[in-house]
C-alpha cells in the first residue's frame, strides 16, 4: 500500500508540474488556457452533437432532413462512388484489393528491416500485379480502361508513383545543380527554375492539351500517364531545391574526408554526403510529399476524377445535394488520415535516424 501511495503521489506531482510548466506558467498563459478550454467546450460539444449524438445513420433523405445532426446515410449510400468513381460496379472489388495491397506494400516498405536490395524488384512485381488487377484483360478478368478509374485508388496511384519516381530524380537534379560541369549545371538549373516558375495546373494542362500537339500523327500517349509524368517532374523540381539545401548544410570537412579516403564522386555521395544531407531535410521532404498528395486533386482539370472529384460528383444527386458537408467531411477525414500518417512517420524516422547517428 505504501508503494502504491508513493506512486500516486509521484504521478500527481508530475501532473501538477506539467500543468504549471505548459499551461499556467504565467498569468497571460493561464488566461489563454482558460479561453481555449472554454472554446473547446463550446465548439467540441456542438461538434459532438452534430457528428454523433444527433446524426442520422440510415440512407433516407427525408429522415436526414428531419434530423438535426449529420446525415451519414449519405456516405452509406454514396461511398462506393466516392471511393471508386465510375469503375464498373460489379468489378469494384478489384480496386479495393489493389488499394489494400498498395497500402500494405507501402507500410512494409517504410520499415527499416525491409530496406534491402530485394525491395526494388518486389515493388516492380507488385506494381505489375496491381496494374493487371486494375486493368484486367488477364486471368479471366474483364478489361477496364483507365479512363474509368477514379476515387481513392487514383489518388493513391498518382501520389505514390509520383513520390517514388520524383525522389531519385530530385536527387539527380540537386547534384546536377551543384555540378562542376557547366552544361549539366545549366540544364538542371533551367529545368528547376522553369518548372518551379509555373503552377501545377499549367504543367497538367501542358501535359494533357499541348503535348499531344507535338506528337507525330497517329502517336498517342495515355492521358493518365501524361498526368503522372507531369506530377513527377513538378515534384522533382521542388524536391531538388530541398535536397540542395541539405547538401549545402554538410560541412566542407565531410567532402575533404571523402577525398582523403580516395572515394570516387559517386562513392562519396552514396556513402557519406547524401545519407547526412537527406537526414537533415526529412521534414521539408515530407512536407513536399504531403503537398503533392493534396495537389493530386488538380487532375480534375484534365478530366481525371480523383477522390475530391468523385465526392463532388456524388453531391450532384438532387436527393442528396443538401448533405454536401458530410461528403466533404468524409473526404477531409481520408485526406487527414494519409497526411497525418506521413507526418507522424517523418517524426519517427527523424528521431530514429538521429538516435542511430548519435551512436
Amino acid at each position: 500500500m505504501s508503494d502504491s501511495g508513493a506512486t500516486q503521489r509521484t504521478l500527481a506531482s508530475r501532473s501538477q508540474r506539467w500543468l504549471k510548466q505548459n499551461l499556467f506558467s504565467s498569468p497571460l498563459n493561464s488566461l489563454i488556457t482558460l479561453v481555449c478550454l472554454y472554446l473547446l467546450y463550446k465548439v467540441g460539444g456542438a461538434a459532438l452533437n452534430w457528428v454523433l449524438l444527433e446524426a442520422t445513420w440510415i440512407a433516407d433523405p427525408q429522415a436526414c432532413k428531419a434530423g438535426a445532426g449529420a446525415c451519414w446515410g449519405f456516405i452509406a449510400e454514396k461511398h462506393r462512388y466516392i471511393l471508386f468513381g465510375t469503375y464498373p460496379y460489379d468489378e469494384q472489388w478489384r480496386p479495393l484489393v489493389a488499394m489494400l495491397g498498395f497500402i500494405a506494400l507501402i507500410c512494409a516498405s517504410l520499415h527499416k528491416s525491409c530496406w534491402k536490395i530485394w525491395l526494388l524488384p518486389l515493388w516492380i512485381v507488385s506494381l505489375g500485379l496491381l496494374g493487371s488487377l486494375m486493368w484486367g484483360g488477364v486471368f479471366g478478368l474483364t478489361y477496364v480502361e483507365n479512363s474509368l478509374w477514379g476515387g481513392l485508388p487514383l489518388t493513391l496511384l498518382l501520389a505514390v508513383i509520383g513520390t517514388i519516381c520524383a525522389f531519385p530524380l530530385g536527387i539527380f537534379l540537386a547534384l546536377g545543380r551543384r555540378s562542376h560541369m557547366p552544361m549539366v549545371r545549366v540544364i538542371c538549373i533551367g529545368f528547376i527554375e522553369l518548372v518551379r516558375g509555373v503552377p501545377l495546373i499549367s504543367v497538367l494542362f501542358m501535359a494533357s492539351v499541348m503535348f499531344p500537339l507535338f506528337l507525330p500523327e497517329g502517336v498517342t500517349i495515355d492521358k493518365l500517364l501524361r498526368a503522372q509524368v507531369g506530377i513527377i517532374l513538378f515534384t522533382a523540381a521542388y524536391l531538388a531545391e530541398v535536397f540542395r539545401g541539405g547538401l549545402q548544410a554538410i560541412p566542407k570537412g565531410q567532402y575533404e574526408a571523402a577525398e582523403g579516403l580516395a572515394l570516387s564522386y559517386w562513392q562519396s555521395m552514396r556513402k557519406i554526403i547524401l545519407p547526412q544531407a537527406l537526414r537533415l531535410v526529412i521534414p521539408p521532404t515530407v512536407n513536399s510529399f504531403i503537398s503533392m498528395f493534396k495537389d493530386t486533386s488538380l487532375v480534375i482539370i484534365i478530366g481525371l476524377f480523383d477522390l475530391l472529384a468523385t465526392t463532388k460528383g456524388a453531391i450532384k444527386d438532387p436527393q442528396w445535394r443538401a448533405f454536401y458537408v458530410e461528403g466533404y467531411v468524409f473526404t477531409a477525414a481520408l485526406f487527414f488520415i494519409f497526411c497525418y500518417s506521413m507526418a507522424r512517420y517523418s517524426q519517427y524516422l527523424e528521431k530514429d535516424l538521429k538516435k542511430g547517428y548519435s551512436h
